[in-house]
């Protein structure tokens, strides 16, 4: 790109579920818009070289190999980066170092779209539960904002990215905009059956809520309804889950108001202490290592919690000497995630006759129902959990292999389908704890001369104790429900792992104890919006890009009617 035009109406930073937002809905309302992305271009479509490929097609079956555990080391431990079709997807850990006092599990992708190629799609409203708890329990700071909100924000997202799910009607679990819901294997019709059955503490199964089109076409790049091949995160050529590369960056490219720029590390804002706002951003070109400043009225920080929450923090000055905007010092604190990596799975003797067509790329779902009231309350944690999982059919092979069988048997018995199985893992909330923080080290530096991020998080007793309501729940409804073989598990979660950072640039009502206003403004220097996973004040226990869109479209909207009145 030329550095002839060096001011834009806004600058958008990270090209995500909350950039690709923000750069559309900007556009769209004619702000001309500089859109930086830190990594490399994507394109839809002809950019997902491994989207058609077999696991035959890989030099090593498309599985893990000691050059993806070399150059990707912390993330390789994750079995998040665990095939050759995707690697490309992930950084290189060499080249993005970061710093652990206690482990954190960082997953990173550093390309034109980030994480939204490669997210699990899940997509749940949060609800007044959600919005009111900190203020009823005394916990962190109260939300500014409440469901009634941000709900018709929620609408207004579903709409566009197409959200496959089931009307429920709970209190907990508001409903979405919903296309046709996928459908229940036989053996999580069991479960849901039994759940009806023999609880009445409001506990249901009901198929995931996923970004998915399932029925007719979406705007965006010729976005068409779900192949059912599960290759979600090689990039999906039909458009069919939602990604910014396949919807809202095309959006913003047709208006011709966007000015896309890939290779661009934000470094910093830059701030006017004079007029109190922000005039821009200073960047570094990954590739040429050149310094350009660009300016602009108004700037979206959505680089994901810990890209945005560093920026801000290597953004000092005389004002601001710990971060643009951190007059609370509450800036990269209250960090959260959702732990999981607990519950059970089980085995069922029926359904000898049936098996399933296709791969769905989805699962079942288990709404909260602890903590909403009456019987359900506990005395040993607070807030929630959910369950995702699903029920499958394999095959025999796994039992041959451990006999090492041979022969005309063998080739039988690999053919012949094995047992039903049902599995099911909790999600739950990680309360917003003070002592759980990222900070930069300026003194450790990487190869751009940026300080580099360090971790230093852990779950707590609440925590502790709602796993093991987790586990003892999952095993109880599975053996109900006449499982056999049933067994819990509970694989020691690790912050991080949930892939849901959130809470470090917090939205709140009073400057001294939050950092952002309820329209996710800095509430000092309010030319800044900050709409990524930094700005939640509590984190639910439901997957939170939703939220993170409907909270960038509403923030939008409001942006641009401020500028409009002059008032930034």
């Amino acid at each position: 790109m030329a550095n002839d035009n060096l001011s834009f109406d806004a600058i958008v930073v990270g090209t995500g579920v909350s950039g690709g937002w923000a750069a559309k809905e900007l556009t769209e309302k004619g702000l001309k818009t500089l859109v930086l992305e830190r990594g490399r271009m994507i394109r839809h479509q002809e950019d997902y070289p491994t989207a058609n490929l077999d696991h035959w097609d890989f030099p090593h079956g498309d599985r893990i190999t000691n050059e993806i555990r070399k150059n990707q080391p912390k993330q390789s431990r994750t079995n998040y980066v665990n095939t050759e079709s995707t690697k490309d997807f992930f950084v290189n850990d060499l080249d993005h170092p970061y710093n652990e006092i206690k482990r954190f599990d960082w997953i990173r992708g550093y390309h034109v779209g980030g994480r939204s190629l490669l997210w699990g799609r899940q997509v749940y409203r949060l609800s007044d539960y959600d919005f009111e708890a900190n203020a009823k329990e005394g916990i962190a700071v109260d939300w500014p904002i409440r469901y009634k909100d941000i709900a018709p924000w929620y609408s207004y997202v579903e709409k566009h990215i197409g959200v496959s799910g089931e009307k429920l009607n709970l209190p907990q679990l508001p409903d979405s905009e919903f296309l046709k819901a996928m459908e229940l294997s036989c053996v999580e019709k069991d479960l849901k059956n039994s759940l009806a059955e023999k609880y009445n503490d409001g506990r249901l199964l009901t198929i995931g809520r996923v970004a998915h089109i399932t029925e007719g076409t979406k705007p965006g790049a010729g976005r068409a309804t779900c192949q059912y091949r599960n290759r979600c995160r090689r990039g999906c050529p039909f458009g069919a889950y939602f990604s910014s590369n396949s919807s809202t960056l095309p959006m913003a490219e047709k208006t011709r108001n966007m000015t896309l720029r890939p290779n661009s590390i934000v470094s910093e804002i830059i701030y006017d202490k004079d007029k109190k706002r922000a005039t821009g951003v200073r960047i570094i070109d990954s590739e040429t290592f050149e310094v350009i400043e660009y300016k602009s009225k108004i700037v979206f920080l959505c680089a994901s919690t810990v890209g945005s929450t560093s920026i801000l923090m290597q953004s000092r000055s005389s004002e601001y000497p710990n971060g643009l905007g951190n007059e609370s010092g509450e800036l990269g604190h209250n960090i959260m995630d959702h732990h999981f990596q607990v519950g059970a799975r089980g085995q069922s003797e029926n359904h000898k006759d049936k098996y399933f067509i296709g791969r769905r790329p989805n699962g079942i779902y288990i709404p909260r129902f602890r903590n909403i009231g009456g019987k359900t309350n506990r005395k040993d944690f607070v807030r929630g959990y959910g369950y995702q999982g699903g029920g499958g059919r394999g095959s025999n092979l796994s039992d041959v292999v451990k006999e090492m069988a041979y022969g005309p048997k063998f080739k039988e018995s690999i053919l012949e389908p094995g047992s039903w199985t049902m599995g099911m893992t909790a999600f739950g909330e990680i309360l917003p704890y003070h002592d759980n923080k990222m900070f930069m080290d300026f003194d450790k530096k990487d190869k751009w001369g940026l300080p580099t991020v360090t971790f230093d998080a852990k779950i707590r007793d609440n925590e502790i104790n709602m796993r093991k309501d987790m586990k003892e729940q999952a095993v109880e409804m599975l053996e109900n429900a006449g499982f056999k073989n049933v067994s819990g598990y509970d694989y020691k979660y690790g912050f991080g792992l949930g892939i849901h950072e959130m809470g470090t640039a917090r939205m709140g009502r009073d400057p001294k104890t939050s950092v952002l206003n309820k329209y996710n403004q800095l509430h000092n220097v309010p030319n800044v919006f900050v709409t990524d996973g930094s700005a939640m004040t509590s984190g639910g226990c439901t997957n939170p890009s939703l939220t993170y869109m409907a909270l960038t479209a509403r923030a939008a909207d409001y942006a641009v009617k401020e500028l409009k009145k002059m008032n930034i």
